[in-house]
C-alpha cells in the first residue's frame, strides 16, 4: 500500500463519479453548446452569488485569465510574496499579462488592508506602474493551508474600491477554508470580482478549474481563453466530474482536516521535527532538524510506502485529501512513532 501526500491532486475518481462522467451529455464547448460544461458554469456562478463562469483545464489559467483581463500590460499586480500566481505559474503574469508584481512580506501567505494600501503607486507618479489588481489566495499553500479571517478580505475590498483596483482571489482550496472557517459561498461572491476555484484538489474531480465573475468579464475571459489554447471541445465528460465534485465533495473536506491534524500530532512529538505551520485545513508543512535532512526523511517515509515532498532545504510537506483513508492515517502515525 502506497501512501501519497504529496498533492492533493493525486486523487483518482471515485467510481461514482467515473459513472456520472460517462453518462454526460456532450457538445461543442467552444460554440458554448456542450450542455454539462453550462450546467457547470451555472451551478459555480449560482454557488456564489454571481454573474457567470468559465471552464478551464487548470488553476493556473483561470488565475491567469483573470489577471489578464483585469489588467493591461505595464500594470501592476499586489500579492503575497508566497502566492500560487507568483510562485508556481511560471512567470505568467510577465508572460500573459505583461504586468509587474509587488510583492508584500504577509503572514503566512496573507496580507492585511494595511499592507495594500501602503503598497498602491501614486497614479500621478509617471515613474510607477498602475496599481490595478490586488490578488489573494485562501487557503495559502506555502502557508501551511492557512485560512483568512473574512473580515480581512472585507477591509482589503473597501481599500480596493477606494482605490479602484480590482479584487481576485485564487481559490485553488477555498473549499478546505469554506468547511474549516463556516463560511458562505455567498459572501466570497459579494467581495471578490473573480474568483478562481479548482475542482481537482481536494474536490477529486481529475481536472478542471472555474473561474467566476460578472458577466461581461467572463466574456472576455472566453476570448483570451480561446488565445491561451485553453478550449476543451466535448469537455462534458470533465465537467461532469466537477458537477459531481460540487453535489458530493465538499463536506467530506473536514475528514481531511481532522486526518492533517492527527498527522500534526504524532509528528510534534519527535525531536527531528523542529517548527510547524498551524494545521489549519488539509495541508501540513513541518521543518526537520538533527538527525535528518528533509530529503533524508523523504527517502526514509518512502520506503515505508509514503510518499511525501521536501519543499525545501529543511521543511517538507504533507497533504491530506480524498485518497487517504483513515487506515492509511493510522499506518502512517505508526511508521512514525517507529523513527
Amino acid at each position: 500500500m502506497t501512501i501519497d501526500f504529496r498533492s492533493d491532486t493525486f486523487t483518482k475518481p471515485t467510481p461514482a463519479m467515473l459513472e456520472a462522467m460517462m453518462k454526460a451529455q456532450v457538445g461543442d464547448d467552444v460554440f458554448q453548446e456542450d450542455p454539462t460544461v453550462n450546467q457547470l458554469e451555472k451551478k459555480a456562478a449560482d454557488l456564489f452569488g454571481m454573474e457567470a463562469a468559465i471552464f478551464c483545464p487548470s488553476g493556473t489559467m483561470t488565475n491567469q485569465l483573470a489577471i489578464k483581463c483585469h489588467t493591461q500590460p505595464g500594470d501592476e499586480v499586489i500579492c503575497d510574496h508566497l502566492s500560487h500566481i507568483y510562485q508556481y505559474e511560471g512567470g505568467g503574469i510577465a508572460f500573459n499579462a505583461g504586468c509587474s508584481v509587488r510583492l508584500l512580506q504577509g503572514d503566512r501567505g496573507r496580507i492585511t488592508a494595511d499592507l495594500v494600501k501602503e503598497s498602491i503607486n501614486n497614479p500621478l507618479d509617471v515613474h510607477k506602474p498602475l496599481s490595478t489588481l490586488v490578488s489573494l489566495e485562501n487557503t495559502a499553500n506555502r502557508g501551511g493551508g492557512s485560512c483568512y479571517d473574512f473580515a480581512a478580505f472585507e477591509y482589503i475590498r473597501e481599500v480596493c474600491k477606494s482605490n479602484g483596483l480590482a479584487f481576485h482571489l485564487d481559490g485553488a482550496r477555498l473549499f478546505n477554508a469554506i468547511v474549516a472557517q463556516k463560511e458562505s459561498t455567498k459572501e466570497y461572491g459579494r467581495v471578490f470580482d473573480s474568483i478562481s476555484i479548482c475542482l481537482s484538489k481536494g474536490l477529486g474531480a481529475p481536472v478542471g478549474s472555474v473561474l467566476i465573475g460578472k458577466r461581461e468579464f467572463i466574456q472576455k475571459a472566453r476570448r483570451i481563453r480561446k488565445i491561451f489554447g485553453g478550449g476543451m471541445r466535448q469537455a462534458g465528460f470533465l465537467a461532469a466530474a466537477g458537477i459531481y465534485a460540487l453535489d458530493h465533495h465538499i463536506d467530506r473536506l473536514a475528514q481531511d482536516h481532522d486526518h492533517a491534524k492527527q498527522i500534526a500530532t504524532a509528528l510534534s512529538s519527535k525531536d527531528f521535527v523542529g517548527t510547524m505551520l498551524p494545521v489549519e485545513t488539509n495541508i501540513l508543512i513541518f521543518e526537520v532538524k538533527g538527525k535528518y535532512t528533509a530529503t533524508q526523511l523523504a527517502q526514509i517515509l518512502k520506503e515505508n510506502g509514503i510518499l511525501v515532498i521536501p519543499i525545501s532545504a529543511t521543511q517538507i510537506r504533507i497533504v491530506v485529501h480524498l485518497d487517504v483513508s483513515p487506515e492509511m492515517v493510522r499506518k502512517t502515525i505508526q511508521v512514525i512513532e517507529t523513527l
